[in-house]
């Protein structure tokens, strides 16, 4: 995991933010291309629980989380440490970050909202380890993956309505 050891120059620091910014805002590219063509018509047609946010509010919500997975990222990844944090640290996060970009095709793209809670179960079983080391590692990491958690548990539950409403 050479992306996880620490750069001492200014400049290879700030290369590393773009870098970390880059991969977790492609992985949101991924799920937007698989959520946004079904949003008007399948998505639209479900049966939702009362306390389904508006449309309008998942983008920017999601927006911020990337960023802050990105710099949290970025921090574990530019500081000391034990090097056996630093595997642990990047498996876990690059195992829950495939796991957040398998969710929107499972449930959009396939139109399988079973599908979609079975990975964010998972998702959760991998983003809570993941919280934990970074914090270790990293407290303000690790905090930074907190609204991401609360966000990732209020999609299951919201998920799981889904499933039992249609």
């Amino acid at each position: 995991m050479a992306a996880f050891v620490p750069g001492s120059k200014p400049s290879k620091r700030w290369l590393g933010l773009a870098l970390w910014l880059l991969l977790v805002f492609a992985v949101a590219m991924i799920g937007s291309l698989a959520t946004s063509p079904k949003i008007p018509a399948w998505y639209a047609s479900l049966n939702k629980p009362a306390f389904t946010p508006p449309s309008w509010l998942f983008a920017p919500v999601w927006t911020i989380l990337y960023a802050l997975m990105g710099v949290a990222a970025w921090r574990v990844a530019r500081g000391g440490g034990p090097s056996h944090l630093h595997g642990s640290a990047a498996w876990l996060f690059f195992g829950q970050l495939a796991l957040n970009g398998l969710w929107s095709p499972a449930f959009f793209a396939l139109e399988n909202p079973a599908l979609g809670l079975a990975v964010i179960l998972l998702l959760i079983t991998v983003l809570v380890p993941t919280l934990v080391v970074f914090l270790r590692h990293d407290r303000p990491a690790g905090l930074m993956l907190l609204p991401y958690l609360a966000w990732v548990g209020f999609a299951a539950i919201l998920n799981g309505a889904i499933v039992m409403l249609n």
